[in-house]
């Protein structure tokens, strides 16, 4: 970027990230939802990406951290919330054990993240690092993937639920609850970095943080297909499905 875009030019370069990267066009999640995997491949999927889901009140609570602003720090602790949980609301890492539990695998066992595959592991600490690493705008912008996110989660919920006769509605809850949380937090997020990227080197990098960001995503579901789908090579001490 060589000159200082309008707030709604730096909006439609953020957009235009997602709709080039994000990963519902990854040929994982195609098969995810349109009913291809069996029941070991879905396995993988929810075991592997508790390890996100595990991470993302790590990477809020860093960028918490490092925020001076009140009104910042007040706003960006619900997400904390959201996922971990407070007083009477079970929280989104819960709603998450909640579908692993559906789908068989032991609980103990997808805390302990010992199946997961290193490549998820490594995305995912890439990610939290980031957050704690870079400027507070770059921080912020990672997470405005939530953009996108609510049309992949009512594509998840409708074909998986027709294609999947081990998935139950119970286990879509945690999908079901992010399509008004992720609005909401991605409403504050875009206009934080809206009014905080004034110059043409912060918008540039505020749009990068969306790509970094796609890229985090992207390289998960790369690393499960490799892993359970083709070739099927599985890393030592990875999660192995019974069957299908």
């Amino acid at each position: 970027m060589k000159s200082v875009l309008t707030p709604e030019e730096l909006e439609a370069a953020i957009r235009q990230v997602g709709a080039e990267r994000y990963h519902d066009k990854h040929p994982f999640h195609r098969l995810l939802h349109g009913g291809k995997l069996n029941k070991g491949q879905v396995q993988a999927w929810a075991l592997n990406r508790y390890c996100y889901q595990a991470g993302v009140p790590r990477k809020d609570a860093a960028l918490m951290s490092r925020a001076l602003d009140r009104e910042l720090r007040r706003e960006w602790l619900h997400r904390i919330l959201d996922h971990d949980g407070s007083g009477g609301e079970e929280g989104g890492i819960e709603r998450w054990l909640v579908l692993t539990d559906a789908l068989g695998l032991d609980r103990a066992y997808v805390v302990s993240m010992e199946g997961a595959l290193p490549a998820t592991r490594f995305a995912v600490e890439a990610y939290v690092n980031f957050v704690r690493e870079r400027t507070l705008l770059e921080a912020v912008a990672s997470s405005l993937t939530e953009l996108f996110a609510p049309s992949i989660h009512r594509e998840r919920i409708s074909g998986m639920l027709e294609s999947y006769a081990f998935v139950g509605e119970r286990a879509m809850q945690y999908f079901r609850r992010r399509l008004d949380q992720a609005n909401r937090d991605a409403d504050f997020a875009l206009a934080y970095v809206k009014q905080h990227a004034r110059t043409p080197e912060e918008q540039a990098a505020a749009v990068a943080a969306v790509h970094f960001k796609c890229n985090v995503l992207w390289a998960q579901l790369d690393a499960l297909h490799h892993a359970y789908v083709t070739p099927g090579l599985l890393p030592p001490g990875a999660f192995r499905p019974a069957g299908p």
